[in-house]
C-alpha cells in the first residue's frame, strides 16, 4: 500500500531557482579557458546535480588538483555575480508553492552558503528557513540516497511518505535509492528521457506540481 505524502523534498538549483543555466554557461567558459573544452550537454551530464566533491574530482582528474581548486573558486565568484545581477525563480514555482499545503523542505548538492544566497535573492529563503539540507552534511552526495534520507530523518518522516522534486538524473536516482517517489522536472536543462525510471513521474510545467502531488 502506498503511503500518503507527508513531505515534499525540493532540490534547489533548477527546481526552485533558475540557476542551472548560469552554472552551465560559466562551466563551459571555464573549460574553454583552462584547457578542458566542454559543451553544455557535457556539463549537464557530468556536473548538474552533483556535489562539489564530485565535480572537483572530475576536474582534478583532467587538469590537476590546483586547477580544480582555481576552477571552483572562479565558478563561485562568477556565479555570485550573475545571481546578483538578476536570478529568478523557476517559471511557475511561486504559483505552485502557494497551492501546496504539505510540509516542504530543501535538499541540495549546493552548500548552505550558496543556498542562502540564491534563495535569498529570489525571496524564497524565509519560506524554507530551518528546513534546508546540504550534501555537505552527509558522507555521499547524489546519486547516493544519503541526503534525502538525512532530510527525511531530520523532518521526522518515513522515506516512503516523501516525494522528491528533482531536475537532474543523479537527483531522481538518489530519490529512487532512498525509497521515495520522484517528480522529475524536465522544464530545465535535463532531457525528459534522462529523468524517467521506476517510481518517477516526469513533468514539464511547475504549475502542474500541486496536481501531481495529489495524484502521487
Amino acid at each position: 500500500m502506498i503511503k500518503p505524502i507527508e513531505l515534499v523534498i525540493f532540490d534547489c538549483d533548477g527546481v526552485l531557482v533558475d540557476s542551472e543555466r548560469i552554472a552551465v554557461r560559466i562551466q563551459v567558459a571555464l573549460g574553454s579557458e583552462l584547457g578542458w573544452p566542454l559543451t553544455e550537454a557535457d556539463v549537464v551530464d557530468r556536473f548538474i546535480g552533483r556535489s562539489r566533491e564530485s565535480i572537483c574530482a572530475q576536474i582534478a582528474e583532467q587538469l590537476g588538483e590546483e586547477t580544480a581548486r582555481f576552477w571552483w573558486d572562479q565558478l563561485m565568484r562568477r556565479h555570485r555575480e550573475e545571481v546578483n545581477a538578476g536570478l529568478e525563480t523557476v517559471d511557475g514555482l511561486p504559483e505552485a508553492l502557494s497551492e501546496i499545503g504539505l510540509p516542504v523542505c530543501v535538499a541540495s548538492s549546493g552548500s548552505h552558503e550558496k543556498m542562502r544566497h540564491t534563495l535569498g535573492v529570489t525571496g524564497l529563503y524565509e519560506r524554507f528557513e530551518g528546513r534546508i539540507f546540504s550534501a555537505g552534511e552527509v558522507p555521499r552526495g547524489k546519486p547516493a540516497p544519503d541526503l534525502f534520507l538525512h532530510a527525511a530523518r531530520r523532518m521526522g518522516v518515513d522515506p516512503a511518505a516523501c516525494v522528491v522534486v528533482e531536475d537532474s538524473r543523479p537527483g531522481v536516482e538518489a530519490a529512487r535509492a532512498a525509497g521515495m517517489r520522484a517528480l522529475g522536472y524536465a522544464g530545465g536543462l535535463t532531457a525528459a528521457e534522462r529523468l524517467q525510471g521506476p517510481g518517477t513521474t516526469v513533468f514539464h510545467d511547475m504549475r502542474d506540481l500541486p496536481r501531481l502531488l495529489k495524484e502521487a
